[in-house]
């Protein structure tokens, strides 16, 4: 834990404001409302005099970089594959809160990622570490793998030393970016990144990006890590996010059978929840359109009579990926008369073309 005050943060508004200008929160819109309140902490409360920054960590056990080559498999983020942090992290909040209150005429306010909070941002203005050129905070202490929750407070604390860069000439987390979501150092289009597209993004998924997301079901570590820092975390997770053994690698035949009642079961207590098995199913498919391996098509065929057309879309587009043009144009035949949606009757014609694009590349070779 760390404290700042909300005097600390003078570059916050001008820095906001661009980004939101810019369009790079794509369609988060909660961004954009109430920016003035994430902008200026005493916007949000004019009572506050302090800000206690928490971070917890949850480093993994594994290299989550080692599972995006297991193309048969999801690859869910470190942070998903444990109970929901904002569950666990909350309630420690809380109790400490009201242990602040108990000592006099303090008033407190928790917030863990559930109101206009910039939690990256106090962080590092509390000295907890800094925000990388990635924008993601990291330490010496526990690298990339912090999730962070904050107290207002009405109570006047020292403030702490605000964090400073180490990230020196290091490129490692921008070139690694498999959809380029970095258009500069300390600089994120949200519409490009992984995370982004696969958990907030709710319509499809541009057809740029989908095989750049690979394997990636729920989110993406690529940029966290490849950090030479985290080679210096030395901290285990806390005890209360352990990882779940059957999220670490996952078979893609077996998510994409997921109905609605399997999907909140698999995925009970968890952040993949929150997401929706719709969401989630499409970014299965994409990431079985990408497997290469022809025995996963039966997955794909299997959802392209889905109730939701955001599945059956996907699912066109893993068919056009992994059959002969032959099989796609009979599958088409058999599903396309009715199919009332617009999106998927496009996906329809963008999937012949592509197998017709391949045999003909195919045979030229």
């Amino acid at each position: 834990m760390r404290v700042t005050r909300p005097d600390r943060l003078p570059d916050l508004p001008a820095r906001l404001s661009s980004w939101l200008e810019e369009g790079a929160h794509g369609t988060m819109d909660w961004m954009a409302d109430r920016a003035d309140q994430r902008a200026s902490p005493v916007g949000l409360w004019s009572g506050l005099r302090s800000i206690l920054v928490f971070a917890m960590s949850y480093r993994p056990d594994d290299d989550p970089l080692e599972l995006v080559a297991l193309k048969e498999c999801g690859a869910i983020a470190a942070y998903a594959r444990r109970r929901d942090y904002h569950d666990v992290l909350k309630g420690r909040l809380k109790e400490l809160g009201g242990y602040l209150s108990a000592k006099g005429d303090v008033r407190v306010k928790v917030f863990c990622d559930t109101a206009p909070v910039m939690e990256k941002t106090l962080a590092e203005a509390a000295g907890l570490g800094w925000q990388g050129k990635h924008t993601v905070l990291l330490s010496r202490e526990h690298g990339n793998w912090l999730l962070l929750g904050a107290i207002y407070t009405s109570a006047e604390f020292e403030p702490d030393d605000p964090g400073r860069g180490h990230c020196g000439s290091c490129r490692a987390c921008l070139d690694i970016c498999p959809t380029d979501a970095f258009p500069a150092p300390y600089r994120l289009d949200a519409r490009r990144c992984i995370s982004y597209l696969t958990i907030e993004h709710a319509g499809p998924i541009a057809t740029e990006f989908r095989t750049a997301i690979g394997n990636r079901v729920f989110g993406c570590d690529d940029c966290l890590a490849v950090c030479p820092w985290n080679k210096f975390a030395r901290t285990a997770a806390d005890a209360r996010l352990a990882a779940r053994a059957d999220l670490a690698a996952p078979a893609l035949a077996d998510l994409a059978g997921l109905d609605d009642a399997a999907f909140r079961k698999l995925f009970a207590g968890t952040p993949v929840k929150r997401t929706g098995r719709d969401r989630f199913l499409r970014n299965v498919m994409i990431a079985v359109g990408n497997s290469g391996d022809p025995h996963l098509a039966d997955a794909a065929i299997a959802r392209l009579a889905d109730a939701s057309p955001l599945v059956r879309g996907m699912a066109v587009w893993a068919c056009g990926r992994l059959l002969e043009p032959a099989s796609v144009q009979a599958l088409r035949q058999q599903h396309e008369a009715a199919e009332t949606d617009s999106h998927v009757r496009s996906e329809w014609i963008a999937a012949t073309a592509l197998t017709e694009l391949r045999t003909g590349e195919t045979s030229r070779a």
